[in-house]
């Protein structure tokens, strides 16, 4: 089978390729510059220059595979529109890389929230979020259209990639400002909660869900949960760092911008992906984030800004 995947140079995209190769498949990147596209060759992956823009080299591309896996943007709505209008009547896979902040609440660390959400419990959509629940809607409807069409909504992904890029965008970034300042710091007081999986166990669902998710699917991505205190807490100690130290939402937002302070590092996002457990049959063995913050953690591996 032939897949094209966008963000192949990416943390995810990068990491689902490999395993793809791994399994035999042939895989297409799409990739940005021709530096990355040389770090992706020498995996294995043929590179497509481009970017989400390029609507002709999307739609080119996904006529071309037998599947395609959006690894690249949870929210770049016109690739995803060029992609699926490409795929429409063939019942082809499309496997969209979605994330758990879209549940996400405005908690800035004060508090813990007692929910945690199955793919079917309802919720109110935070307006800066509105945007992307407003694509996964789009994309689960394009099995309307012969398409099958899976949305795989990760929560906290923690572990080294497997392909070009080896960093996350929510451990790491924690890691590189402690490094920086001498402090570990949490958003506010850290209480809130965020549901987590290991990469190797996100790309054996990426592949499940390749082979054999209905269309029209929707499955949170977890294996556990813990809150922002207790990973600092983790980062500190790897790091030989005196105890972490709350930090002032605004202050937070200067670092990283105000979506990931109050999103990716401030809310709580709990959840629960029984669903994949029993209908494609996953199961992740990786079960403590602590274990590799403090064991396996990579401390040298450059850092992506996540703003």
């Amino acid at each position: 089978m032939n897949v094209f995947i966008t963000g192949a140079a990416g943390y995810i995209g990068g990491s689902v390729a490999a395993r793809l190769l791994k399994e035999g498949y042939k895989v297409r990147g799409l990739v940005r510059t021709a530096e990355q596209a040389e770090r992706v060759r020498a995996l294995g992956i043929e590179p497509v220059v481009g970017t989400l823009e390029d609507s002709d080299i999307l739609s080119h591309e996904t006529r071309l595979a037998d599947a395609v896996i959006n690894a690249a943007s949870s929210d770049h709505r016109a690739s995803v529109e060029a992609m699926l209008d490409a795929l429409a009547g063939s019942g082809k896979p499309f496997l969209h890389t979605s994330g758990s902040s879209v549940i996400g609440d405005d908690a800035r660390g004060e508090w813990k929230s007692d929910k945690v959400f199955a793919e079917d419990t309802p919720f109110d959509v935070a307006p800066e979020k509105a945007a992307r629940a407003s694509l996964d809607k789009l994309i689960i409807d394009a099995a309307q259209r012969n398409v099958r069409s899976v949305i795989l909504c990760n929560t906290m992904i923690y572990g080294t990639g497997l392909g070009a890029s080896p960093n996350s965008v929510q451990i790491p970034p924690l890691v590189a400002q402690a490094q920086k300042s001498g402090v570990a710091r949490y958003v506010g007081k850290g209480f809130n909660v965020w549901s987590n999986v290991h990469i190797k166990d996100v790309v054996e669902l990426y592949l499940l869900a390749l082979k054999k998710a209905p269309a029209g699917s929707f499955y949170f991505v977890e294996n556990g949960e813990a809150s922002y205190a207790d990973i600092v807490a983790s980062i500190a100690k790897r790091l030989k760092l005196g105890a972490p130290q709350p930090w002032p939402v605004e202050e937070a937002i200067k670092e990283w911008g105000f979506g990931h302070a109050v999103y990716s590092f401030g809310s709580n996002s709990r959840v629960t992906a029984t669903k994949a457990r029993k209908e494609l049959g996953w199961q992740p063995t990786h079960t403590s984030v602590f274990d590799w913050i403090e064991n396996d953690m990579q401390l040298d591996a450059p850092v992506v800004n996540p703003r």
